[in-house]
């Protein structure tokens, strides 16, 4: 692959002449995801803990904010590498930066309600439940799309599939851009993580052939990633490490001691002896612990992003072949690598399991579940009385008519539930079941 190809400024859908900007493609992208309403719905849309609280905890809004300021930290750091590597002329590597932070801004819009408890029980629903009856005729790779729903190729969907009523190629956004979110560039076939719907299919290719993205597994129909791909895994991953860290902490599930031994497990006292220093002289002016935690977690942001960087400069060759395996995290050495796999040991056995997150993954199951149910009953039965009561609820660009395939209408009831906030789909099932 090649950074001149990689990064080539084609949007989906354009038919539009061309409109002069001060502001470049990539910063557009950015700008239009930030003003969208789908980016807007993020904010009552579960990160981990329930939402709303005593405590203001992350939402998928403040946690996909806060990925795209690190995500733009670690495109500059890496364009300035790259650079100074004599890897491509920095008029070209200097959108690095801004394709990466609207990637990272993007990442998350496609997530059903109630976290990852929501995809669960949208690929229950078809694996085990009675979606099994509506799809049992579709052919396999349309079946594995609902039995292994994802949010990351629901991402995809939504900011480039063309919806009733809505302009060509969704959000119009640059094929970098999308391609920097698809993390997984194969179909739904064969795995259980994958990069796009079989609706989708034309468009995915179309990018993969305009950037010259070479295809890794023919057998699997999987493609190499783009490179910033790593980047935006990488930004995501140093987020919710981080700050699920600091917001157990601000809920009392861990107490000053513990959050402070994870954070300083990552430098070494000798070796880092002046980050040591900046520290205690923090703490002894400032004698709030909030802000002293949100200090130690800017400082292994910090060391994080510059880990990565290196790794992915140093890896860029492999990269670059599209034969670079693992993300860039898990390529950590050292003191670091200790502490991340540290973090996220103790986060599956203090955070993940708790009481609060269990009931979160309970009612978002009951809920996501039993919404998908009524809606692809209402519309494979669009003669009822009961059906005419609910399509209504169905947005105007997800509809379609009797006469549509039943994937198509798998996929509206699927588009429907999971562009619902957490607040909205309890709400709507409230009133659907009486409760």
């Amino acid at each position: 692959m090649k950074w001149e190809e990689l990064l080539i400024a084609r949007r989906t859908g354009r038919q539009t002449p061309r409109i002069e900007h001060s502001r470049t493609e990539f910063q557009r992208d950015y700008d239009r995801i930030i003003f969208s309403a789908p980016f807007r719905r993020l904010q009552n849309k579960t990160q981990v803990f329930p939402l709303p609280g005593s405590v203001f905890v992350h939402n998928r809004l403040t946690h996909s904010i806060e990925v795209a300021s690190v995500g733009r930290s670690l495109g500059h750091t890496v364009s300035q590498m790259l650079v100074d590597a004599k890897e491509a002329p920095a008029e070209l590597l200097d959108s690095i930066s801004d394709i990466v932070s609207a990637a990272c801004l993007a990442h998350d819009m496609g997530n059903p309600p109630f976290g990852h408890s929501g995809e669960r029980a949208i690929q229950h629903y078809f694996l085990n439940g009675r979606g099994q009856e509506f799809i049992k005729d579709l052919p396999e790779a349309q079946r594995t799309d609902v039995q292994n729903f994802d949010g990351n190729a629901n991402t995809f969907r939504l900011l480039s599939h063309t919806f009733a009523g809505r302009r060509l190629g969704g959000f119009s956004l640059t094929y970098p851009a999308l391609a920097s979110i698809i993390k997984y560039p194969r179909p739904s076939l064969g795995v259980k993580k994958f990069g796009y719907f079989q609706q989708d299919a034309e468009t995915f290719l179309s990018i993969m052939e305009t950037l010259k993205i070479p295809m890794t597994d023919s057998e699997h129909s999987t493609f190499a990633r783009h490179p910033l791909v790593f980047l935006v895994e990488a930004a995501d991953d140093i987020c919710y490490q981080a700050m699920d860290v600091e917001d157990a902490y601000r809920l009392g599930i861990f107490t000053y001691d513990e959050t402070r031994n994870l954070f300083t497990s990552y430098f070494d006292p000798d070796a880092d002896a002046s980050t040591f220093e900046s520290l205690d002289n923090v703490c002894a002016h400032v004698t709030d612990r909030h802000e002293q935690v949100a200090y130690m977690r800017t400082l292994v942001i910090g060391l994080l992003v510059r880990s990565v960087a290196r790794i992915f400069c140093s890896n860029i060759g492999q990269i670059l072949e599209g034969a670079f395996h693992g993300s860039l995290i898990s390529h950590l050495e050292g003191r670091p690598k200790e502490a991340m796999g540290q973090m996220a040991s103790t986060a599956i056995q203090h955070i993940y399991c708790h009481q609060s997150v269990a009931q979160i993954d309970l009612s978002g199951f009951e809920i996501i579940g039993t919404l998908t149910d009524k809606f692809l009953e209402a519309l494979t039965h669009q003669d009822q009385y009961y059906s005419n009561l609910l399509l209504p609820f169905i947005p105007e660009q997800y509809r379609v008519g009797q006469e549509a395939s039943i994937y198509d209408k798998v996929m509206s009831a699927v588009d429907t539930v999971s562009g619902m906030t957490d607040l909205y789909a309890l709400d709507l099932y409230k009133r659907i079941t009486g409760c």
